[in-house]
This record gives C-alpha cells, structure tokens and sequence, in this order.
C-alpha cells in the first residue's frame, strides 16, 4: 500500500484491501490470544511463587476463556470459501400446513435472531409477508457480520417440526415443515448482469404490518427475474424505492447463489455417490413431543436441550457441519 502506484489500478487495490481486511480479521484474534496466554503464564509463575491460591483460581478461570476462544479459531479456520467472509441474507418460507408451518417459520425467523444477536451481527429486515391468523408465509433478513454467510451456510436446506399444536383444539400432534435458504450478499466487486429488459416489476399494495400508508399505497415491489424465472419481493418498507432497492439486493445474492451452483454441478456432474445438501432436503429435526430432541440428518449431531437452541445457540451444530463437511 505505500507503493506510489498502488491506487493507480482501483480493481487491484480494492482486491489487495480486502485480502488485507480478512488477513487481519485472522490474525488478529490470534495475536491477542497469544497476549492473552503470555499474560496468564506470569500471573501462574508469580502465583506459584506467593503459594496465593486466589490468584490461582483466576489464571484457571482465564485459561477456560482461552480455551473457549481456541474453539472458535478452530471453527474459523474452516471458514475459507471465496465468500465465507460475507454478509449474508437468510429467506425462510412456510411449508405445507397452513397456520402450523407459518408459525414454524416465525419459531425460525426468531432463533436466527437470536443466533445473530449472540454473535454481535447486525439484522435488518428486507421482506416480511404475514400469515393470515398467525406466524409468517416468508421473511428475508439481511445478516451483517464478518464470516456471517460462512456460518449461517449451514442452514439452507428444510427444518421440521414435532409437536402438539397450540392451534389444534384436541391437542394433537403436528409435524411442520419449513425451507431456509442462505445466499452470500452481492456487492459491487462482483459482477452479476442484470439487464433492465430481463426484469418484470410490479408494485401491488403491501399487507405487512407498517402502519396506514404502508397498506394504503402500492409501496410493495415484485421483481421477476423472465430468463431464471427468480421471483423476489420486499413490501416492509414505507418507500416503494427502498422496497425497490431491497428486492434487487435479494436479486442480486440469489443469481450469484445460482451462478455458483451451476459451477459446482459441472464440477461434481462425474462424482458418483456423492449427495448435495440442498433446498428439499430435510437437514434437521426438532421434537417437542412425546421427547425433545434436536437432530442435525447432515452430521447425527443432536441434543435434547430443544429450548436451547430455538432460542439461537446454534454453535455446537454449526460447527459440527462444518467439521463433516469442510474439516
């Protein structure tokens, strides 16, 4: 960077920076580790040498956090994909089932949430479509965070439900299903074409809570991608721009998801016997009734704390996915 031509060639430059951004994203954490431990390593000699048992039970603690840390580095060195370090957008759509399944998928929209929350990313709201007496037809989040597609990648796929039904005035048990997809976010540096010609754009009337002018003015926006025949919407904002400018955001990460698809079935089209995790398979089980378990098919991870993790403390299953599928 101190090169006097360096910012001649921008392409190259934004290249070298975010190369450097990742870098030190990696080795940062590592270094403070280091600190960490050389630190609790005297604390340990002076505590030996003063017999001081306080100070002992300290450094322990300290130790536990490092090792905890570790983990996660562990974790992060698997997050090595061309687009792990991106932000990512989360869609979540109500299967079969009517009233059951849109709540399944607010239960889904919640624990992303919460998962995000835990990891300090940032969420924001690009669509919204309610169900008519409870739950959500669909929802798209937007996850902003370093490496939030490379772990939130593990979720694309169908997540199924067991339990008995608050919605069932016998009380019986349902099974409800629910699709998740996870796309990179798009940014400027990666060209995908989107031809205005190739584009069919409706506005209609939004039905997401927003207040009277959101119901009472066609701010919703429909986008059809004709070539792909990708269909995305945004109706949670007030603007029709805004609303706009979020569909073609999903747009966007959805034809880059799709390019890369592509690339990976002409990689993988000699391979036999190898199946790809992807939308219409059931990835993960969660039973509230007659037991409680959650079960990832991808891995044979489970875990019988099911409150646990639909209240966001994914780690241990995504990690463990990463570990099958990249370790």
């Amino acid at each position: 960077m101190n090169d006097p031509d360096f910012w001649s060639d921008k392409k190259k430059s934004d290249e070298a920076m975010r190369e450097a951004k990742t870098l030190r994203a990696r080795l940062d954490p590592v270094q403070k580790l280091e600190a960490r431990l050389d630190d609790a390593g005297e604390l340990l000699r002076l505590a030996r040498e003063e017999n001081d048992n306080a100070v002992l039970t300290d450094v322990a603690g300290e130790l536990d956090e490092i090792d905890k840390i570790v983990d996660e580095q562990e974790t992060a060195t698997l997050l090595s994909g061309p687009d792990d370090q991106r932000n990512a957008i989360v869609t979540i759509h109500s299967g079969a089932g009517g009233t059951e399944s849109m709540d399944w998928a607010e239960m889904l929209m919640r624990m992303y949430t919460r998962y995000c929350e835990r990891h300090g990313f940032g969420t924001g709201l690009l669509d919204l479509s309610p169900g008519e007496e409870a739950g959500i037809k669909g929802a798209s989040l937007e996850v902003r965070g370093d490496f939030a597609y490379g772990l939130l990648k593990a979720e694309s796929g169908v997540h199924r439900l067991v339990r008995l039904s608050p919605y069932d005035s016998a009380h019986r048990r349902h099974t409800s299903f629910a699709s998740v997809f996870v796309f990179p976010e798009v940014e400027d540096d990666i060209e995908v074409t989107i031809r205005d010609e190739d584009l069919r754009i409706d506005t209609y009337r939004a039905s997401s809570a927003g207040g009277q002018h959101v119901n009472k003015t066609d701010s919703a926006v429909r986008i059809t991608h004709l070539p792909t025949n990708i269909v995305v919407q945004s109706q949670n904002e007030r603007s029709q721009h805004r609303n706009k400018d979020n569909a073609m955001k999903i747009l966007r990460a959805r034809l880059y998801a799709l390019r890369l698809e592509e690339e990976k079935a002409k990689r993988d089209k000699m391979m036999e016997g190898q199946k790809e995790v992807a939308f219409g398979s059931q990835i993960r089980s969660y039973v509230l009734h007659p037991y409680t378990l959650v079960k990832d098919h991808r891995t044979d991870w489970q875990t019988g704390d099911v409150h646990k993790v639909l209240d966001g403390d994914l780690d241990e299953v995504i990690e463990a996915y990463l570990h099958k599928t990249i370790g």
